[in-house]
């Protein structure tokens, strides 16, 4: 289990799994969550900046999430998370992408009201099977302690 104290200030991580997108993947998604013609077929997005079929940003940050709890060789002790910051999409995720991850923990402190967990950011970076970025964010996440400090 990876806690708190196991985070290291500026340490980077490429972790060990990935995910291939499939053109079937791509427009089940988007027909449940993000209908935009550019993600339901390549005709629908003929014309647009994509010009052909690209994943949602959503599909693609739904992915980096599973990835970044799956993809590890141990788990995290994740006590959740208050949300995340400068999510970017950088380029497009198409069809037979091979997405993967990597995390630097920006910086960390232990919680001053609740001293069973600490605070982590974590710079988040996925990477196509080109090694480019196609998308970044900041992630803010509660991890549990291996130990709980003694009260004063």
């Amino acid at each position: 289990m990876i806690y708190f104290e196991d985070m290291v200030e500026g340490e980077e991580v490429l972790l060990p799994g990935s995910v291939t997108v499939s053109a079937e993947d791509i427009v089940e998604f988007a027909r449940k969550y993000d209908p935009q013609p550019f993600h339901l077929s390549d005709e629908g997005a003929k014309g647009t900046l994509f010009e052909s079929l690209a994943a949602s940003g959503w599909h693609t940050a739904a992915l980096t999430m599973k990835l970044l709890i799956t993809a590890r060789d141990e788990p995290v002790a994740s006590l959740g998370s208050p949300g995340f910051d400068d999510l970017r999409w950088l380029r497009p995720v198409r069809p037979g992408d091979t997405l993967r991850v990597r995390t630097r923990c920006i910086d960390k402190k232990p919680s001053e009201s609740r001293p069973q967990m600490g605070v982590v950011r974590i710079q988040v970076e996925t990477l196509n099977q080109h090694d480019e970025l196609v998308m970044t964010l900041t992630s803010i996440a509660m991890f549990a302690r291996r130990s709980t400090p003694a009260a004063h």
